[in-house]
């Protein structure tokens, strides 16, 4: 049985509001409302254009708002009231300081457990959604303990639920998750809100998905979860050089390496990189833990991931400009795609922005479609610094410096291949595998290119057009060879 009545959560970003609104539509007694700081990202939440775009999100609020499901500013009324308080802020990777570029910044998170202290009365359970670094709930009781008012009588148990959450599947994934993990202290107090909040979660998951862990397992599971997941992509990218020099598929080489039930076929794709706002920023955490653990060969070795993954973009990059004579300076290059995979509009990490600042610094003049991506966002990501994204009010910050001439964003990708020298496919939405690609052939400059960064396209079909093919891990096209 669910005892709980309202549940608040602080935060109203890619992981917040889905979660919130799942739990909102599967536990209609329980009275949800997700809190934001942002009176410009409650407003979104509250219209009929939804801040982040995921399938199936739109229907879920549309059905939940106003009845069980709310959005609001006025944080400190919600979380007084609130049984359960969730805490989904960003834990951005830090820019300077101690750990800069790979420690998470935890800033928000005990700003926003000092809020919880202030206001909080009696006995509240506060649940860790956002990936943190291991130990983190030990760190969020002192702050809770050391600030708690003595008038609010406030007592409480830290939990972490971490996400695992995948874009552009994230509804799915919560409607039927492969597994929701709970972590909490060892305390009979402890154990009762695992119970509490498995009870809520187990309304509509079953209940033998539902694990229970001690807190430090549960805090290190998120962050080992993607680093196995990026370790998948990165060893694939590794193959895909290996089968461009000897004439192996890669697509091949997958196939056969997932029919092993011991591995599986999920994560064998190769690509020009991984993106999203998770993988990089959680292996470099965890590179930062295992050397402040005294653990540097642990840590050299998850740092690889991430240098494999720097390198195929890099690699990709250098293939376009050797296949074109060795110089892309004032060329127009098509680009298809710029969310780091289709389905979302997220341009966190996106492998894109590294290709694409490559080819600027190169000389070459871009022309930009994704049918989910806005200029301004497309301008902002290319002049942010590292790691800037994940910072408040970095959404549109430096978009005027990226100059027109340089960058153009267009509605659809054969504006984007008129009197293009190559075609770049970066991310892969669905609708580029019907493109007329004998208009596009006809529309650019020759030799016309086509470099397919994500193994999308039909490559024996291109080439019969007349396109010069480069597929990542593919045996090369003659033309290619040597160059």
């Amino acid at each position: 049985m669910c005892d709980v009545k309202k549940i608040a959560c602080i935060g109203a970003g890619y992981v917040g509001g889905p979660t919130m609104a799942m739990i909102a539509l599967k536990c209609p007694k329980i009275e949800v409302v997700v809190l934001d700081i942002s009176q410009q990202r409650i407003d979104a939440w509250n219209s009929d254009t939804l801040p982040i775009y995921e399938p199936g999100l739109e229907e879920v609020v549309k059905s939940c708002r106003g009845k069980n499901l709310f959005f609001s500013t006025d944080v400190d009324k919600h979380i007084a009231e609130a049984d359960v308080i969730f805490v989904s802020v960003n834990t951005p990777t830090k820019t300077k300081g101690m750990g800069a570029g790979m420690a998470s910044d935890l800033t928000y998170w005990e700003s926003a457990a000092r809020g919880i202290a202030r206001v909080a009365t009696g006995y509240k359970i506060i649940v860790e959604k956002s990936t943190v670094p291991v130990k983190t709930a030990e760190a969020v009781e002192k702050v809770l303990q050391s600030n708690a008012a003595v008038s609010n009588n406030l007592t409480f148990d830290v939990l972490s639920n971490p996400e695992f959450l995948a874009e552009g599947t994230a509804i799915s994934d919560l409607q039927a998750p492969d597994r929701v993990l709970i972590g909490g202290r060892t305390t009979p107090s402890g154990q009762k809100a695992l119970d509490t909040l498995a009870s809520v979660y187990e309304q509509w998951v079953p209940k033998e998905r539902v694990i229970k862990s001690n807190l430090w397992s549960a805090e290190l599971s998120k962050l080992a979860a993607n680093a196995m997941l990026a370790q998948r992509v990165s060893s694939m990218n590794s193959l895909s050089a290996l089968c461009e020099e000897t004439g192996a598929d890669v697509s091949q080489v997958a196939f056969a390496i997932g029919k092993d039930s011991r591995i599986g076929p999920k994560f064998l794709n190769a690509s020009v990189g991984f993106g999203g706002s998770c993988f990089q920023k959680d292996i470099l955490n965890l590179v930062y833990i295992c050397e402040q653990q005294g653990l540097p060969e642990v840590a050299e070795y998850w740092r690889q991931v991430i240098t494999i993954n720097d390198w195929q973009k890099q690699r990709f990059v250098k293939r376009m400009v050797n296949a074109m004579f060795n110089t892309v300076q004032n060329k127009r290059i098509a680009v298809l795609g710029f969310a780091f995979k289709k389905d979302t509009g997220d341009t966190r990490e996106t492998p894109a922005i590294d290709v694409c600042r490559a080819l600027l610094t190169e000389g070459a003049k871009l022309c930009i479609y994704d049918p989910k991506v806005s200029d301004q966002q497309i301008r902002s990501e290319l002049s942010l610094g590292k790691f800037e994204w994940d910072h408040p009010n970095s959404y549109g910050k430096g978009a005027a410096t990226i100059s027109s001439d340089q960058v153009s964003c267009v509605a659809d990708a054969i504006a984007a291949a008129d009197g293009a020298h190559a075609v770049a496919v970066l991310t892969e939405w669905d609708e580029f595998k019907t493109i007329d690609f004998q208009r596009m052939y006809n529309c650019m400059t020759k030799p016309a290119y086509i470099f397919d960064g994500r193994n999308l396209l039909d490559h024996a079909a291109l080439s019969k057009i007349g396109f010069t093919v480069f597929a990542l891990g593919k045996p090369l096209d003659p033309f290619l060879v040597n160059k």
